[in-house]
């Protein structure tokens, strides 16, 4: 049985990381798209690369994602991590259906934390303050100040040239600012699914939980997964954040992005902390779109995101421990 469970968590993990593609494909095309800066075809293939190519950068946020729980060895551990991504996906696909930005990262550790709590498991409460609820404020804060400040920077360097110029310089410069975001996205979001998966093969006993270099085939399936999502596409949640937050012009997109890049490098690289890419480039937007002017941002349509936000750590928890009381159910667990 063991075996059988261990496949089915690697499977919905990878499942969970394909959602993750195509729930969070926006993140990086999405003002490329609304500036025309590139065609959506284009800039999926783009992201998917990208975010493939990001995957393979590190491994900093991995472990951090395995260090979150230490659930128990065999059948339960397993069932404790399988509760926690399906709550995850199911919550994933709920914010899908309704076109709203809100965070994988988020979901998948409020999922693992649900399924633990309903389990009595053990919790590294200061991993989740430190490395995840910490960067989880400061990294969109960052992003909207950030984006602001650059926006601002390049309206007073490029004062005096022709508007039309300029935008067409930033609507080619997009191209790297959405590929270095792209980046970003898979140096972040697939790394957490590496994590998730290496937390249950160690649980099954299959690696020592000393080991820090991940396995080639977890790196390779993950890498692989989420940009196959990503080339799936996100539609819904593209009209949110090109359209319905601000109508945004290439150099506003050009700020957006590569501030949102950078804010997730940094986070990856430096604090090992998993923020949510979905956070860092809605509030980049905000932040890039209100040099133009307060009222230009749709501060509605911003609310309701943040109201996702605020209800995804939840609602996730709450979803894997309902799964997970029902696999304890279907598996007789102690």
């Amino acid at each position: 049985m063991d075996l059988a469970i261990v496949v089915a968590v690697v499977v919905v993990a990878l499942a969970f990381d394909y959602t993750n593609g195509f729930h969070d494909a926006a993140n990086a095309i999405a003002t490329s798209v609304s500036t025309r800066a590139l065609t959506p075809r284009i800039a999926l293939g783009l992201a998917a690369v990208m975010n493939f190519v990001g995957a393979l950068l590190g491994q900093e946020v991995a472990n951090t994602v395995k260090d979150v729980i230490a659930p128990p060895g065999g059948n339960h551990g397993l069932s404790i991590v399988l509760g926690g991504l399906l709550g995850a996906i199911a919550w994933n696909l709920v914010t899908w259906y309704y076109g709203l930005p809100s965070s994988s990262s988020h979901a998948l550790i409020g999922g693992l934390v649900g399924a633990a709590l309903a389990s009595g498991t053990e919790i590294h409460w200061s991993t989740i303050i430190d490395k995840v609820l910490i960067p989880m404020v400061l990294s969109p804060l960052i992003g909207f100040a950030a984006a602001f400040v650059v926006m601002l920077a390049i309206m007073w360097i490029f004062r005096r040239r022709n508007p039309h110029r300029v935008q067409r310089g930033f609507r080619l410069l997009q191209t790297v600012s959405a590929s270095a975001l792209a980046l970003g996205h898979g140096l972040q979001d697939a790394q957490k699914t590496m994590g998730v998966i290496f937390l249950a093969v160690v649980t099954a006993g299959y690696y020592s939980p000393q080991q820090t270099d991940l396995p080639l085939w977890i790196v390779i399936s993950a890498a692989g997964a989420i940009s196959l999502g990503t080339y799936s596409g996100g539609w819904r949640i593209m009209r949110t954040l090109g359209r319905r937050i601000i109508h945004l012009d290439p150099a506003r997109g050009f700020s957006a992005e590569i501030t949102g890049a950078a804010v997730l490098y940094g986070m990856a690289l430096l604090a090992h902390a998993p923020v949510s890419t979905t956070h860092t480039i809605t509030s980049a937007i905000m932040g890039a779109g209100a040099t133009k002017r307060l009222s230009a941002v749709r501060w509605g349509m911003a609310g309701t995101i943040v109201g996702g936000w605020i209800l995804t750590f939840p609602a996730a928890g709450l979803a894997a421990a309902a799964v997970y009381a029902v696999l304890r159910y279907v598996l007789q667990l102690p």
